[in-house]
């Protein structure tokens, strides 16, 4: 199997007079999990909404393969789990599955207890972590070449982050996973490769001692 790359290069944006995001480059191709920290603000969620394309920002070149993308939700190729619920209120859960879901891991989607559970039920008729766990199943088991997690461990259990980490790791085999979260932890561990989006620019990290240099953690 082949794998593609996603690549993000020059990625400026400012607001009231402020540069957030300024010559900004990564690159991530399927197969791996980059983890992407930085302190709140630092336009992290700005950053992959940038990739997905419903911001604008002043300046981008995001690639995939060579290939100039815009916006990467048009053609299915980038999917993005935002911080906040995406899912529709409404329909049955079943109907979005079936728009969203990659067809050739329909039946290992289809076998999670938690849709099992709902699949006929609505978003309204579940709970706040019942709801994000299922978004985050869909993205993950999304047609996408490459997704993005905005705080996908947020509003869950420890139990399900731990679970959720495993999946992350398992879906990474044929996708390419960009992560971001403030419990930086769990960023770590389920990584192979980590960015500190810092002052604008990102600087890969090594190890955890850099993240010490770069002011991130303190000592």
């Amino acid at each position: 199997m082949s794998y593609s790359i996603l690549k993000s290069d020059s990625i400026e944006i400012d607001f009231d007079g402020r540069k957030i995001l300024q010559g900004v480059y990564l690159e991530c191709k399927q197969g791996e999990v980059l983890g992407l920290l930085g302190r709140n603000g630092c336009g992290k969620s700005t950053l992959l909404k940038i990739i997905f394309g419903s911001v604008t920002p002043s300046h981008k070149y995001v690639s995939i393969d060579g290939v100039y993308v815009n916006k990467g939700y048009t053609n299915g190729q980038i999917a993005y789990l935002p911080q906040h619920h995406y899912l529709p209120t409404g329909v049955k859960i079943i109907s979005l599955a079936k728009q969203i879901i990659d067809p050739l891991v329909w039946d290992e989607f289809a076998a999670y207890p938690i849709y099992q559970t709902y699949f006929n039920k609505t978003v309204n008729d579940i709970s706040g972590g019942e709801w994000r766990q299922l978004e985050m199943l869909m993205v993950l088991y999304s047609k996408a070449k490459f997704i993005l997690l905005d705080e996908p461990f947020t509003h869950i259990s420890p139990i399900q982050v731990e679970e959720f980490k495993g999946i992350i790791t398992a879906r990474a085999k044929t996708r390419g996973i960009i992560v971001t979260d403030h419990y930086y932890r769990n960023v770590l561990e389920v990584s192979d490769r980590l960015l500190l989006l810092n002052n604008g620019y990102t600087q890969m990290i090594s190890n955890q001692a850099d993240l010490v240099t770069y002011g991130y953690l303190s000592v």
